[in-house]
């Protein structure tokens, strides 16, 4: 089941990275080459604009650093985190955000759940993406979450708002934002807070802080906005 990321891990990252290893330089941006990754990159080519996809694929390669730097005994393969990465914000494409009243993390997770299932025929993969994908923004400090599901959020959140920058080396982050570059991201995506909020202000996202987390993210000190 690690191969999955369904291992039982601490959701504050403090206590899941009690004592940080210092972060190495991993400028290579190479993405996997599989069948499932080329099905799900040229899926997600097709649904997601340009600066969603570009973000998705940072928090794939983001992923990769920290979990060979912070977590080199996980399992995880990297076609499950790349698929993941780039399924994560599914859901807020305008057609999903309009097609359910469901939050976009939970509605984007039950999407990726079939259309990975229905590509692998394999229920423990499309069970370990969907988890992922619909607890992404459930941050906190207590309780648990998967192993793919943490470096999931860790990688989200550093790249919307800049936390957990110590895990990572900002040689790394610099190669990764050139290379899939932001170009206003960070607007963006404080738009695409907004919009769920109107439209669903019941929504999961709400739990973030309604005025609270799109200040965060516009307040971000890791933008790469100029590169």
């Amino acid at each position: 089941m690690s191969a999955y990321g369904f291992v039982k891990i601490e959701r504050d990252v403090k206590k899941a990275i009690p004592n940080p290893n210092k972060p190495t330089p991993q400028t290579g941006t190479q993405l996997p080459r599989t069948q499932v990754s080329d099905f799900t990159l040229n899926y997600a080519t097709e649904k997601l604009p340009a600066k969603v996809l570009n973000h998705s694929i940072r928090v794939y390669l983001y992923s990769q650093a920290i979990i060979k730097d912070q977590f080199p005994q996980w399992k995880l393969s990297p076609e499950l985190v790349f698929v993941t990465s780039l399924l994560h914000d599914i859901g807020t494409t305008n057609e999903n955000m309009h097609a359910t009243k469901m939050s976009f993390e939970f509605y984007g997770g039950l999407l990726s759940r079939e259309l990975i299932l229905a590509k692998t025929q394999n229920q423990d993969y499309a069970d370990a993406v969907s988890e992922a994908i619909i607890r992404h923004q459930d941050l906190g400090e207590t309780g648990y979450i998967t192993t793919l599901g943490l470096i999931l959020q860790i990688a989200t959140i550093l790249d919307n708002v800049g936390l957990n920058s110590h895990l990572i080396h900002e040689d790394t982050l610099d190669a990764v934002n050139k290379a899939y570059t932001r170009d206003g991201w960070l607007n963006c995506f404080a738009d695409a807070i907004g919009n769920e909020n109107r439209l669903k202000p019941w929504g999961h996202t709400s739990a973030l802080g309604v005025d609270d987390f799109p200040n965060d993210v516009l307040k971000n000190k890791l933008k790469y906005e100029k590169l």
